[in-house]
């Protein structure tokens, strides 16, 4: 029989607040336990203190000091290494947050605050019915100094009107406010609450990794809505630059999308095209033979085709006085060899490029007749650029084309070589502000828009709202036939074609240099950009990746490729573990296939993501 002294010895008293789901005032209890007992066993203890008819399913236990949730129930006081001090909260798990979605608009959602972030988004999104979950996450919104020194009540701050100032960076400053934007991304590997993230304060739910995996207007009406309007956010906020022609060319997509809106047009997704049947076939078939030759099984069986014109080449790291030079080039297979002539043709090439695993990059101003293409070709070291121009709209749809199937190490015997050029001579079309042959110019007169609404301020700036008017609604009849969601796909398509495309900046400071520099992660490489000029340094693709690690003491990314190629540095703009996260999630992504039955492995995600702090 133990004494009343032996057991004051082995158990103390531990104090808990008992927080309700119905906004009612939280209690405390005092409770006598000992350290062999389990968090299970404690809630039970508590369950029967509080004698109150409620369901408690959704409580937990929260260590306020140690900001960490006590799930692992079967765990014991003391492999907690919970004392007497630890003040510790009984809480509902589910909790409300203001939640703002791409198309700026306000929700208020019940979400789990005690799982991790990569979890609660997968749960928006299902109540959302956004697939691929994965691509998006949560951030905080961005500070403004502006308000800190205004108090304002919690129901005011539900109706922020965000600053386009704030969000919009003027010349020579784009880097650094894109990059202190994107530094409030939230760890996907913690919970809100260990994120200091309390009941109903407001976050955004943006898609954070730019590769939008199986895109199906059939199935993806939210998802294409949600990511079109961040598209025009970022257009409309100058997140991302854009010419002149192209930003008149979103603003007629726009101008359709909104006329097609209003008008209610009933939304039918069986009628919206899918994609081609027997692309779709081939796409399984080559998923489904062994050792990932379709390719070649494919073009055996067929003649694969060439490509031969008379080009202009232009080398930026050569020194010449004629940028752009002619000559004959031949495109067989995935390389591009180009001669003096067309009668050197017989013989030996003065260089060759090999396409595999290249960067294809669009150079086009269609008003201007100049339809170029850069290509980024993968070394050692890092990408060569090289840029070939093209005489016209047909050759140009044509060498693109190939060369974007080249980089994936296709030929044009592929099957999607044909809609892949209709694809890209469509989209020229586009982006033509002249009218098509035979059609009226439109009559301003008969037409009620606001043109600033659909450009962003630099771009409205320029121009009187009447000149504004009339080249939206030139551009417009390009695209007049249009269904809503076909206007939105090639809304989004015309966004990823932009060079700054999916990349994020930071400022970093690589091993051994005394300068701070710009890093830029897009989706399939490194860009390690000189900050006083901004012209990019070097490049390094994840394909040619060993290697990556964190040192969590000195807080350094170290990063090995082929070829001995080993780079380090460490983050100045934010903690590194954003941009390990940043990088193990596109690897992570690039693991995706149709056959996963949109099942994610999330243990998967979290090794590549979650770092060893």
């Amino acid at each position: 029989m133990i004494t009343a002294a032996e057991y004051g010895e082995t158990s103390w008293e531990l104090s808990v607040q008992v927080d309700q789901k119905s906004g009612d005032e939280s209690m405390k209890f005092k409770l006598r336990v000992k350290g062999d007992l389990h968090v299970g066993g404690l809630m039970l203890k508590l369950a029967e203190k509080i004698k109150a008819p409620q369901d408690w399913s959704d409580h937990a236990l929260w260590w306020e000091q140690r900001k960490s949730w006590l799930l692992k129930t079967h765990w014991t006081l003391d492999k907690y290494g919970i004392q007497a001090d630890a003040d510790l909260r009984y809480t509902p798990q589910q909790k409300p947050l203001l939640l703002q979605l791409p198309n700026m608009k306000t929700i208020k959602l019940n979400v789990s605050f005690s799982s991790v972030v990569f979890k609660a988004v997968s749960e928006i999104c299902r109540t959302l019915d956004i697939r691929r979950s994965e691509e998006l996450s949560l951030l905080k919104p961005p500070d403004d100094p502006s308000k800190k020194k205004k108090k304002r009540d919690k129901d005011s701050a539900q109706d922020d009107i965000w600053d386009i100032d704030l969000l919009s960076a003027g010349p020579g400053s784009a880097g650094t406010v894109e990059s202190s934007f994107l530094t409030k991304w939230l760890d996907s590997s913690r919970s809100l609450m260990e994120q200091e993230i309390q009941d109903e304060d407001k976050l955004l739910l943006r898609f954070k990794y730019n590769v939008f995996f199986d895109l199906n207007p059939k199935y993806d009406a939210a998802r294409i809505t949600q990511l079109y309007e961040q598209a025009r956010w970022a257009i409309l906020l100058e997140e991302i630059d854009c010419t002149e022609e192209e930003m008149l060319m979103f603003a007629s997509l726009q101008y359709h999308i909104c006329k097609l809106t209003v008008s209610s047009e009933p939304l039918d997704n069986a009628n919206e095209p899918e994609i081609d049947e027997v692309e779709a076939a081939l796409s399984n078939l080559e998923v489904t033979l062994e050792g990932g030759h379709t390719d070649r099984i494919l073009e055996d069986i067929t003649d694969i085709p060439e490509l031969a014109d008379s080009l202009r080449l232009f080398r930026p790291k050569r020194l010449t006085l004629r940028p752009y030079k002619e000559y004959w080039f031949v495109f067989k297979d995935t390389t591009i060899s180009y001669y003096k002539n067309k009668e050197a043709s017989a013989g030996e090439p003065i260089e060759q490029f090999h396409l595999r695993g290249c960067e294809v990059v669009p150079d086009v101003n269609v008003t201007d007749k100049k339809f170029g293409i850069k290509l980024l070709l993968p070394v050692a070291d890092g990408m060569n650029e090289v840029y070939i121009r093209c005489d016209n709209e047909t050759q140009y749809a044509k060498w693109k084309a190939a060369c974007i199937l080249a980089s994936k190490g296709k030929t044009m015997a592929y099957s999607s070589y044909k809609s892949e050029v209709r694809n890209i001579q469509s989209f020229l079309q586009m982006k033509s502000l002249a009218p098509p042959p035979g059609q009226a110019a439109p009559d301003l007169n008969t037409m009620e828009m606001n043109a600033e609404c659909f450009v962003s301020p630099r771009c409205s700036k320029k121009h009187k709202t009447k000149q504004l008017t009339t080249r939206i609604l030139e551009a417009h009849q390009n695209i007049a036939r249009l269904s809503l969601m076909e206007a939105k796909m090639r809304f989004i398509q015309a966004w990823q074609s932009l060079p700054e495309f999916g990349i994020n900046y930071y400022i970093v400071r690589f091993r051994g240099s005394k300068k701070d520099e710009i890093l830029g992660i897009s989706y399939n490489r490194l860009i390690r950009i000189d900050m006083s000029s901004g012209l990019p340094v070097t490049t390094w693709r994840f394909a040619n990746m060993k290697q990556w690690n964190v040192n969590w003491e000195i807080r350094q990314v170290t990063i090995e490729f082929d070829q001995n190629v080993s780079i380090a540095f460490c983050c100045v703009s934010c903690d590194c573990k954003v941009v390990h996260e940043f990088i193990g999630g596109y690897i992570f992504l690039s693991t995706r296939s149709k056959d996963q039955n949109e099942t994610l492995d999330e243990d998967l995600f979290h090794k590549l993501t979650g770092g060893q702090e």
